[in-house]
């Protein structure tokens, strides 16, 4: 079981949601921190641990400058990504990038960083070198082990997954990049998403540790590094238990004794690429209810949409919510909770139980702190919702204002401005 609770009290956040214009995302920061401070010391054992946190889970310069304070990289997947990285100060083996059908001009500002550069296929070998003009001396390679491994509801299965190298491809990988210069190496996986039983992530770590051996006897590459990827999730119902990430340290060290110390390869550095599990947690979508209505199921309509978090209508996610000041009423009362998009899917919950709610009333969706605000849309002209920070100090910074109506048309050409002539 995991508890919900919330960055401030009831009260508090009903002065706060009084205050700003709802709807608005806000992130606990001493939480996430101290989140973050319990994975490294998980794997405090393993060779120059570092976690790169995800970009694409919360791509706000304000959290990632936090958390590379702490030691943290990051891992982009976008030319933007890689901007907003550079600009609060990183580059080199501070980053990761991983990406697929990458675009020549995103490797070159890859390269340009210093940054560990991930390749998805054995063609890309080529295609970078083509557009570098030469090849990087630390290169990785994203392994997809196909039928070897089974994936899970979000990420899917391997062998119809877009991403990675091939079982067969792998070796020939490293072989070609040896010839190339490369002098560094690493390896990736990624092929879990939001998982909960920590034997996956442990069966992820053999799987590369027996590769890396592999690769040494074969394409004689000795590994620097491997990626363990993200994939680590968080229980977003409160029925659900979090990953034992204790269970995990303690059986992925055996297996890197077992393993990787008798291949002559320790040191191996190992890195994660945590996002969700980092901040998912720590951030809150707070929102008003506008309406409460009795068609053929009773609804709770709210000032937020789908356009501000739309994982319960892509997924069939669930996401805890809370009516503020109505904690201890009894929750006798089943709604769906709607957005007011032109889209029946627009719900952030269907047939859940809560207190009597009435218009007026504020209500907070939790774990909303990774793929919330950064999976928003325009859709409908909709308007992004502002992001705010619960400092230290408890006090309150907005970290991302409200779009307005002009940023929504600052693209737009009124009169068709001609582009031939």
């Amino acid at each position: 079981m995991s508890k919900r609770t919330l960055p401030l009290g009831h009260g508090e956040l009903l002065e706060l949601a009084m205050e700003l214009p709802t709807p608005f995302y806000l992130y606990d920061e001493q939480a996430i921190i101290d989140n973050y401070r319990a994975f490294k010391e998980h794997f405090s054992w393993a060779p120059n641990f570092k976690n790169y946190f995800a970009v694409k889970a919360c791509p706000n310069p304000t959290i990632i400058s936090a958390l590379a304070k702490e030691g943290s990289g990051v891992d982009c997947s976008s030319l933007p990504e890689l901007l907003l990285s550079e600009a609060v100060g990183l580059k080199g083996d501070d980053i990761v990038f991983t990406s697929n059908d990458t675009p020549a001009n995103e490797f070159k500002k890859a390269y340009e960083l210093g940054a560990i550069i991930n390749l998805d296929d054995i063609t890309h070998i080529q295609f970078l070198e083509n557009t570098l003009g030469l090849f990087p001396e630390t290169i990785c390679f994203r392994y997809n082990p196909g039928p070897e491994r089974t994936g899970n509801a979000i990420i899917g299965n391997p062998v119809e997954a877009k991403y990675g190298v091939t079982s067969a491809q792998i070796i020939d990988c490293y072989r070609i990049a040896k010839e190339k210069g490369t002098k560094r190496f690493g390896l990736h996986t990624m092929v879990a998403s939001n998982e909960l039983d920590g034997t996956y992530i442990v069966e992820t770590a053999r799987m590369l540790f027996e590769l890396c051996v592999r690769i040494r006897k074969e394409a004689g590459v000795a590994i620097s590094f491997i990626d363990m990827g993200g994939g680590i999730g968080i229980p977003y119902r409160p029925e659900d238990s979090p990953m034992d990430l204790g269970f995990v340290s303690r059986e992925m060290k055996k297996l890197y004794d077992k393993i990787i110390v008798p291949s002559g390869l320790d040191p191996l550095t190992i890195i994660f690429e945590v996002g969700r599990m980092i901040t998912g947690p720590y951030g809150y979508l707070v929102s008003k209810v506008l309406h409460v209505t009795e068609k053929y199921k009773d609804y709770v309509g709210l000032d937020a949409s789908m356009a501000d978090l739309m994982r319960p209508a892509l997924y069939g996610s669930y996401h805890h919510i809370t009516v503020l000041g109505k904690d201890r009423e009894e929750h006798d009362h089943i709604y769906d909770v709607t957005g007011s998009l032109c889209e029946n899917n627009d719900k952030f919950a269907i047939d859940r139980p809560l207190p009597k709610v009435e218009a007026g009333d504020v209500v907070v969706i939790h774990d909303a702190g990774a793929h919330g605000h950064a999976m928003g849309f325009n859709y409908n002209a909709k308007l992004r919702s502002a992001e705010y920070l619960l400092k230290k100090d408890g006090s309150i910074r907005l970290i991302r204002r409200a779009q307005t109506y002009d940023d929504y048309v600052a693209t737009l050409r009124f009169d068709g401005a001609p582009v031939r002539i």
